[in-house]
């Protein structure tokens, strides 16, 4: 039989061509830099509707995507004249508030995660933006505010439901197939096509956040503050230094919009004193020129950048892990950072310390278990004739402080890079995740990624 008609027979979910009216949305991801023109995407139903596209990818050597919640930096969710495994109609989230467990569906978002959760008052660790999608940043490590307090969302990951690449559906978790989860956190998606994950939900409802704006000129004062303060800090506090004009709306006096200035954005989950020392400690650098800092749910939290971030706008990413930041890093972040191209462009320093570090280096494929601070520098603009400047000034400035860094990025930073970044992303770990990689995937099926390469180890 022909394979295409196996294909369409054999799934629940849509399947999609070029000619179908909701093609253009379906391909369509959060980087509007990225255009790609798949053969067919298949919006998914369920785990046997991606062992479907997964059969019929490997049968006919046809590239294969899997895409969650689109947000990758450079749209690794789409692929050119391949199939996608669109998993996004499969965003359903089930807590069990007495184990304290959150089963989450492949294509879910963490805002779905957040309504879900919150109402039992629990939490697992996301990101900065809920649209993102739970897949994406989970397999890449996972960093966000609550990083600080209860480590990277990969240290809550209980399990995850895969497809691998010969289309058996498998269970990775420490007691099963264990070599497979310890690629599977941090080691992106090159293993397989992650149906469900099984997260551990933590007890938290509301946190006090918000953001603290500096004159740019308080810069190097408030940032030489933040290198010494952050990582002395109880593991409850959690802020992360940006760079920003000021955008043109609540909660921001219209005297300050347009403004370009320097910031922290809090999150702390201690008790109310121990929230106003760490904010005094901020104010007695520097007076601030405005503070929004107040209790808010977790969800809000999570939310807060959304409006401003939808989904459309240009990006062109660049980041690095840093461990420390010594004076000339101060300079030249205060030399670069005010020259932001566009209103949404953007730096931030976000910690990733604390209980990050209470997990080996080896223990996981997230290889900088080490660094105190994951950095991004990022180009924003909804307008594509603005393609180049922003994308000229993060280069510029991610050149600049690139050799403060570690050596390597955060992969969910990653643009295309070439395989050399990649190893470097992955450090000594690289070399566990290619001998994976070639016992569950030696075709390299799942290669729309930031590519790990199969390869086995020869014995000496």
């Amino acid at each position: 039989m022909d394979p295409t008609t196996d294909l369409l027979a054999g799934v629940r979910g849509a399947v999609l061509d070029a000619d179908d009216p909701a093609y253009d949305t379906a391909r369509a991801v959060y980087n509007a830099m990225i255009d790609r023109r798949p053969e067919t995407i298949v919006r998914c139903a369920d785990a046997a509707d991606v062992v479907a596209v997964v059969d019929y990818a490997r049968q006919t050597g046809t590239p294969l995507s899997v895409r969650g919640g689109g947000h990758n930096a450079v749209g690794l969710g789409v692929c050119d004249g391949g199939v996608v495994a669109d998993l996004s109609p499969m965003r359903g989230v089930r807590v069990d508030p007495h184990a304290r467990t959150v089963r989450v569906g492949g294509g879910a978002t963490w805002g779905d995660v957040d309504h879900a959760t919150h109402a039992f008052g629990l939490a697992v660790p996301t990101g900065v933006i809920a649209s993102t999608g739970v897949g994406g940043l989970t397999l890449g490590g996972g960093h966000g505010y609550l990083t600080r307090k209860l480590g990277l969302t990969i240290d809550s990951l209980l399990e995850a439901d895969v497809v691998l690449a010969d289309g058996s559906l498998v269970t990775a978790s420490a007691d099963e197939n264990a070599d497979l989860f310890w690629a599977l956190r941090g080691g992106g998606g090159n293993f397989g096509a992650v149906t469900s994950f099984l997260f551990r939900g933590h007890p938290i409802a509301t946190v006090h956040a918000g953001p603290m704006l500096w004159e740019v000129e308080d810069a190097a004062d408030v940032l030489r503050w933040y290198r010494e303060w952050l990582p002395a800090a109880p593991r409850d506090a959690y802020a992360f230094f940006a760079f920003l004009e000021v955008p043109p709306g609540p909660p921001f006096p219209e005297a300050l919009h347009g403004k370009t200035m320097c910031g922290l954005v809090w999150c702390h989950t201690g008790t109310r004193a121990e929230v106003q020392e760490a904010l005094q400690a901020a104010r007695d650098v520097r007076p601030p020129a405005f503070e929004a800092v107040g209790e808010m749910p977790v969800p809000a939290l999570n939310s807060m950048f959304d409006p401003l971030y939808p989904p459309g706008l240009q990006w062109y990413w660049k980041g690095d892990f840093v461990k420390s930041i010594p004076d000339e890093a101060v300079r030249r972040h205060v030399e670069h950072g005010p020259k932001l191209p566009t209103m949404h462009s953007t730096m931030h320093l976000y910690p990733v310390d604390g209980a990050v570090h209470d997990v080996g280096q080896d223990e996981t494929a997230f290889a900088y278990r080490d660094a105190v601070w994951s950095t991004v520098y990022v180009g924003v603009d909804p307008d594509p004739r603005k393609r180049e400047p922003i994308t000229a000034w993060a280069r510029g400035y991610w050149e600049a402080l690139h050799g403060f860094s570690m050596g390597g990025s955060y992969v969910n930073f990653l643009m295309d890079e070439g395989e050399d970044r990649v190893r470097a992303t992955y450090r000594g770990n690289h070399e566990r995740l290619a001998t994976i990689k070639a016992a569950v995937d030696p075709g390299n099926l799942f290669s729309s990624t930031q590519n790990i390469r199969p390869e086995r180890r020869v014995a000496s």
